[in-house]
């Protein structure tokens, strides 16, 4: 069987160079979502207390919910900053850079006075630096992506590249294991006096690590390729909305469920299990379960993706989703510990980690190079804001509207068929390569009608 050129180049660089990206991009991914994941459980079990302690307790759940949301506000800001330069100079310095302000961002949150001390500064400070870590994960995931899928044998992309999404579910496992350990080793009062503030500050010193790790890293191979074969674009983020606008759109609603079913089943499930009489620790055990599975299934989807095409798996896993909607309900209900972890489980494990183990790869083969980088993060980015920024608030507000589940469950029913639609209306794009994938400025056809019918 021939080789394709990009599955040629990436030989040619050597097998320790695909190995040093794969654990470079699965590390930082990890340790960059461990920080961006910390403030959501914070915002789901205290910091309706620390910051928001004035108004009813449902009330500041749903504050808390909005200053997580501020972030998913600031997402597509880093998307376009980190995607441009991306695109221009390079993915590797943008990781660096996305990784050190993520890390100080976290360190803020963790020495930052209550509203005990300062009274109204302390959630507008929260606010701005949860939008700094916006801004930051905002660039990190397409880099991240970008940085194993444009390196990797085109025929074993889905499930390689699947392993960059390996490290975000690592990176929730942490964060939630440090807060775990935390309620563990203090009292109560000590965890809300000062113990919650141990994982923040933490943050500083992986920030360290993943640093010394991006820095043994070179290029990829299809950047190089777009650099000396066809050159760097000047705005490639509106290159990609206005020649690739559906590819921006099939990522967009692809991306809107995963995002959007993902923050209900791992952190309004927490304030919701609590509500109902769950021990806040059977919630955050059953999510950590729930999360090292799905980790651990992301890149046997992507396996499955290489096998059977991108589109069919990830179509199984928004069925999934809409149809899990309501068992979901149903068995947290019971306050069943078995039940409730089965629940959350099959949630995440099955329903969301055939869609986001399937991402990488699908969402890097439907934009041409000199854009990928802003492309894929335009269209991951602004959905990440209407779906994982928005949905735990919509949620919580649902429930506090109906005082019931079952507007939520239609919520994530409706949100299932949204990338059913999404992906039905996409090319198939498995094994596609990826350094000759360039736009065809000469042709008359758009660069979307040309990817079709490679």
């Amino acid at each position: 069987m021939p080789q394709t050129p990009d599955v040629a180049h990436s030989r040619g660089r050597g097998r320790t160079s695909s190995r040093r990206v794969i654990v470079a991009s699965l590390v930082g991914n990890a340790l960059e979502w461990y920080d961006f994941f910390l403030y959501g459980t914070a915002a789901a079990l205290i910091f309706n207390h620390l910051f928001f302690p004035t108004v009813d307790p449902m009330v500041g759940t749903i504050s808390a919910f909005g200053t997580q949301a501020v972030a998913f506000l600031a997402r597509p800001i880093g998307g376009v900053l980190f995607g441009h330069f991306g695109d221009r100079v390079g993915r590797r310095t943008m990781l660096y850079l996305t990784l050190s302000l993520m890390g100080v961002a976290t360190f803020l949150i963790g020495v930052l006075p209550t509203y005990a001390s300062i009274g109204i500064w302390a959630p507008i400070l929260l606010t701005v630096v949860r939008m700094l870590q916006g801004i930051a994960v905002g660039g990190e995931w397409g880099g991240g992506v970008l940085l194993i899928s444009e390196n990797v044998d085109a025929r074993r992309r889905g499930m390689l590249s699947a392993l960059s999404q390996t490290g975000v579910g690592i990176g929730f496992v942490l964060s939630a294991l440090a807060f775990a350990v935390m309620q563990t080793v203090t009292t109560d009062a000590q965890f809300m006096a000062w113990g919650w503030r141990v994982p923040f500050i933490a943050g500083v010193l992986i920030m360290g690590v993943g640093l010394f790790i991006r820095t043994h890293v070179m290029e990829t191979a299809a950047f190089q390729e777009v650099q000396e074969k066809s050159g760097v674009e000047h705005i490639p983020a509106w290159t990609a909305l206005r020649e690739q606008p559906r590819s921006v759109l099939v990522t967009f609603g692809a991306r809107l469920t995963e995002s959007g079913a993902s923050y209900i089943f791992i952190v309004f499930v927490l304030a919701y299990a609590t509500q109902i009489g769950i021990s806040s620790s059977v919630a955050l055990t059953s999510v950590v379960i729930a999360m090292a599975l799905d980790a651990l299934l992301m890149p046997l989807w992507g396996a499955l993706s290489d096998r059977v095409g991108r589109r069919p798996v990830y179509i199984a896993g928004a069925i999934g989703v809409a149809l899990w909607a309501a068992p979901f309900f149903w068995l947290i209900n019971t306050k069943e510990t078995p039940l409730v972890v089965l629940s959350i489980v099959v949630a995440n494990a099955i329903c969301h980690s055939a869609m986001i183990g399937t991402q990488p790869a699908f969402f890097t083969e439907l934009f041409t190079g000199d854009v990928r980088y802003s492309g894929v993060a335009l269209g991951h980015e602004i959905a990440s804001v209407v779906g994982g920024g928005l949905s735990p608030l919509i949620a919580i507000s649902l429930l506090a509207w109906a005082e019931a589940w079952w507007p939520v469950a239609l919520y994530l029913a409706f949100l299932g068929l949204v990338a059913v639609v999404a992906v039905a209306l996409a090319p198939e794009t498995a094994a596609r390569d990826l350094t000759s994938v360039t736009r065809k400025r000469s042709s008359n056809l758009s660069p979307e009608i040309a990817l079709s019918s490679d």
